[in-house]
C-alpha cells in the first residue's frame, strides 16, 4: 500500500528500512552503502511499493551530495594539494582519462550513442564512489597505507573533475538553445562563481564568526546550513549545479578558523542525507528491467567492473608503484560506479542526452556494481591478507597529507607557549579554542594554526583528526573542561596519548585515572622561584638545584602513594588537594 500521501509515514518507512538493513549489511561485511541501496530497492516501486514516487525523495536526497562536496572542499588546502600533486593530478588524471576514453569509445562504437552522450557516459562511468571507497578503506584500516593514500588521491581528483562535468552536461544538452543565447549562460556562470568567491571571502567568515560569538549552538548550526545551501542555491540559480556552489564554499572556508566547527555541524546532516541519496538510488533501480533483460544488465555490470578493476590494477602498479596485493585492493575498492555518476546521468536524462531506458540500465548496473564490490573483497580477503603478510616491507611512516601530529586543546598562556615551541621545530599541529578573540589575535596568516572548536564535543575531536594524531595536549584555562576532554578522549580514542593541564593534586589524580599524563600548572614555576630564592639567600647553584630536585621527587612519590591509598579505598586527607596556602601539603620536604 503506497504511503506517499503522508510525509510522516514515508519518513518512518525510510528510517525503519535503514535501521534494519544498514546494520545487517555491516554485520555481513558488505558496508553501509549496499545497505542503503537494498533499503531503497525494498521500499521502492520495484518490490514492496511502499513509496511509489521516488522523485519525491530526489530533491531532498541531492542535499547529501551537496554536503559531501562541501566537506570535500573543507578538506582541501593549497598545501595539501601541493603535497599530493603527483598522485592527485598525475595518477588521478591518468585514471580518469584512460577509463573515460575506453567507456566513451565503447558507448560510441559498440552501443551507438551520440558523441556528446558518449562523452558523458565515458566520464560518468570513470567515476568511483567516494563515500563507498573511503568507508571500505577505513573499515580495513588501509587509509594510511600506500594504496589507501593513492585511492584517496584518485577519489579526490574524481570529485574535483565531477564539478566541471556536472557544469558541462547542461551545456552539452542545450544544443541550439545554448547557441541562441550566445555568451549569456557562460557570463551567468562566471557571475555566480564571482559572487560565491567574493561573498565567501568577505561575508561568510565574518558571518560565521558573529554566529559563533553569540554562544548559541543552534545559531551556528543554522549559519553552517545557510553557508552550504545558500551558495548551492546561487549556483543553481545561474544554471550550473548546487554541488559546484557547495564545493566552492567549502574551498573558501578551508583556511578559516571555523573549519572544524563547520565540519562538525554539517557532518550529521551529510551522513543522513547521503544515506537518503543512496536509498533514493535504490528506489529508482528498476528490478523489473533486471528480470526482463537479465543478460544485458548483468553483462553491463560485469563489463563496468571488468574494465575498471584491471585498469586500476595496472595504474596502481605502473604509475603508483604499488605491490600486487595493494594494486589489487585499489582496483577492487574503486571498481564500482560512483554516486556522482547518478547525478551526471540524471542531468543527462533531463537534458535529453540519454534515453530513459539507457539511464535506467546505467543506474541499475552501477547499483549492482556497488553490491558486487564487497563480495569481491570477501572472496579475495584471504589471498590479499596472505600476500600482504609475505610481501609487505615495513616502510617509514610519514604522516599522510597535512594531518596533525599534535592537537592542542586550549590556546591560553600555556597552550600558546607549547604551540610556538612545537611549531618552531616543524611539528604539524592543530589548536582548538572557543575564544573568537584568541583566533583573531594569534591565528591568521603566519600565525598559529588555531581553529574554533569546543574540545568536549566528540564531533569537534573527530573533525580535528584526534584519532590520527600521535599526541593531544589539553591546556584550557578551565579545569573541568580539561577533565571532560581527557575523559572523552580516553573513551573515544583509547590509544591516543594525552598530556593534560591540572590545577591541583586532586585533578592530578583524576587525570592519572583517565590515563593522561598530567602537569600541574603552577608547580614547575614555583620550583624555579624557590630555586632562585635559595640562590638569592646565598646558597650555591648546585645545592639549590639539588634541594629542588629532591623536593620534586618527594612530591611525585607522595602523590603516587596517595593515589594507591585512594584506589584501595583508604581515607585520604583532603587538605593537600586545594590550592589554599593555609592547607599546605602534608608531605615532608626533607633536605
Amino acid at each position: 500500500m503506497p504511503h506517499d500521501g503522508s510525509l510522516l509515514q514515508a519518513t518512518v518507512i525510510f528510517l525503519l528500512a535503514v535501521v534494519i538493513l544498514v546494520p545487517l549489511a555491516q554485520r555481513l561485511k558488505l558496508g553501509a552503502v549496499p545497505g542503503y541501496l537494498l533499503a531503497g530497492i525494498l521500499i521502492g516501486p520495484s518490490v514492496l511499493g511502499l513509496v511509489t514516487n521516488p522523485q519525491n525523495v530526489g530533491r531532498l536526497s541531492e542535499m547529501g551530495v551537496v554536503m559531501l562536496l562541501f566537506i570535500i572542499g573543507l578538506e582541501l588546502s593549497p598545501r595539501r594539494l601541493w603535497m599530493m600533486r603527483h598522485a592527485l593530478f598525475g595518477v588521478g588524471s591518468l585514471q580518469m582519462g584512460l577509463t573515460g576514453l575506453i567507456f566513451g569509445g565503447l558507448a560510441f562504437y559498440a552501443f551507438g550513442q551520440s558523441p556528446r552522450a558518449a562523452v558523458v557516459l565515458g566520464l560518468g562511468l570513470a567515476l568511483s564512489s567516494t563515500a563507498f571507497g573511503l568507508q571500505v578503506l577505513a573499515e580495513r584500516k588501509d587509509l594510511g597505507r600506500a594504496h589507501g593514500r593513492l585511492a584517496v588521491a584518485i577519489l579526490l581528483f574524481q570529485d574535483i573533475a565531477a564539478i566541471p562535468l556536472i557544469a558541462v552536461v547542461p551545456l552539452l544538452g542545450g544544443g541550439e538553445a545554448s547557441a541562441g543565447g550566445g555568451m549569456q549562460p557562460l557570463l551567468a556562470v562566471a557571475l555566480g562563481i564571482g559572487v560565491v568567491i567574493v561573498g565567501g571571502r568577505y561575508l561568510l567568515r565574518p558571518a560565521f564568526g558573529w554566529a559563533v560569538g553569540s554562544g548559541l549552538r543552534d545559531l551556528s548550526t543554522a549559519t553552517a546550513l545557510l553557508v552550504v545551501l545558500g551558495t548551492a542555491w546561487v549556483m543553481e540559480h545561474v544554471g550550473v549545479s548546487m554541488a559546484l556552489g557547495a564545493f566552492l564554499a567549502g574551498l573558501l572556508m578551508a583556511e578559516s578558523h571555523f573549519r572544524h566547527e563547520l565540519e562538525s555541524q554539517i557532518e550529521p546532516f551529510k551522513g543522513l542525507l547521503l544515506g537518503l541519496f543512496f536509498v533514493g538510488v535504490g528506489m529508482t533501480a528498476d528490478l523489473r528491467l533486471l528480470f526482463r533483460e537479465p543478460l544485458l544488465v548483468l553483462g553491463l555490470t560485469l563489463l563496468l567492473v571488468g574494465i575498471k578493476l584491471p585498469l586500476l590494477f595496472a595504474i596502481g602498479r605502473l604509475a603508483g608503484g604499488l605491490k600486487r596485493a595493494e594494486a589489487t585492493c585499489l582496483g577492487v575498492v574503486l571498481a564500482s560506479g560512483g554516486e556522482f555518476a547518478f547525478v551526471v546521468f540524471k542531468l543527462a536524462l533531463d537534458q535529453r542526452l540519454l534515453d530513459p531506458q539507457v539511464h535506467d540500465l546505467l543506474v541499475l548496473a552501477i547499483t549492482l556494481s556497488m553490491a558486487l564490490v564487497p563480495l569481491l573483497l570477501i572472496a579475495l580477503a584471504r589471498q590479499l591478507r596472505a600476500e600482504r603478510i609475505t610481501a609487505e616491507v615495513p616502510e617509514a611512516a610519514a604522516p599522510p597529507d597535512d594531518e596533525p601530529k599534535v592537537v592542542i586543546a586550549g590556546m591560553g598562556r600555556m597552550g600558546r607557549v607549547i604551540a610556538r615551541l612545537l611549531q618552531a621545530q616543524g611539528v604539524p599541529l592543530v589548536a582548538l579554542d572557543t575564544s573568537v578573540d584568541t583566533l583573531g589575535r594569534y591565528g591568521g596568516a603566519g600565525g598559529l594554526p588555531i581553529f574554533y572548536g569546543d574540545p568536549t564535543r566528540p564531533e569537534i575531536l573527530h573533525a580535528a583528526k584526534v584519532g590520527q594524531a600521535e599526541l593531544v595536549i589539553v591546556a584550557t584555562d578551565d579545569p573541568q573542561t580539561n577533565l571532560k576532554t581527557a575523559d572523552l578522549i580516553a573513551r573515544l580514542y583509547p590509544t591516543t596519548r594525552v598530556i593534560a593541564r591540572a590545577r591541583n593534586r586532586r585533578q592530578m589524580l583524576q587525570l592519572l585515572d583517565l590515563g593522561a599524563n598530567p602537569v600541574r600548572e603552577t608547580f614547575h614555576s614555583s620550583l624555579e622561584m624557590a630555586r632562585r630564592a635559595f640562590v638569592e639567600l646565598g646558597v650555591g647553584e648546585e645545592q639549590a638545584a639539588l634541594w629542588v630536585r629532591r623536593y620534586q621527587a618527594q612530591e611525585e612519590q607522595g602523590l603516587m602513594d596517595l593515589r594507591r591509598r585512594t584506589n584501595r579505598g583508604e581515607a585520604a586527607d583532603g587538605g593537600g588537594f586545594d590550592d589554599d596556602p593555609a592547607a599546605a601539603d602534608k608531605l615532608p620536604a626533607q633536605d
